[in-house]
């Protein structure tokens, strides 16, 4: 199943409300999982230091299943995001072959 690694950082309004990430991480954890997706993690995101505010690694069908969800989140306004499409090594094994 393909995997995205997906890098947010809150907008203004998502750090003036910050007191609501836990909330609004689990409200995203139930947008994904009814499109169909699953967070690789028990703790399904992560709060970062550096460039990114928050990680989030999710496995998901296709492209067209995580979309709407991914969609759905960012058009709260609380968060920026950046979505990676990542291949396992057994698949990037695969892939050079191809090479």
């Amino acid at each position: 199943m393909p995997h995205y690694i997906i890098l947010f950082n809150f907008t203004e309004q998502g750090r003036t409300t910050i007191k609501d990430l836990t909330k609004r991480a689990e409200a995203a954890k139930s947008t994904v999982e009814k499109a169909g997706g699953k967070f690789v993690s028990d703790s399904f995101l992560y709060l970062t230091l550096g460039k990114y505010d928050t990680v989030a690694i999710i496995e998901a069908p296709n492209d067209e299943t995580i979309m709407p969800a991914i969609l759905s989140i960012a058009s709260l306004g609380n968060v920026h995001c950046e979505t990676l499409k990542a291949f396992t090594m057994d698949e990037a094994a695969k892939i050079i072959e191809r090479v």
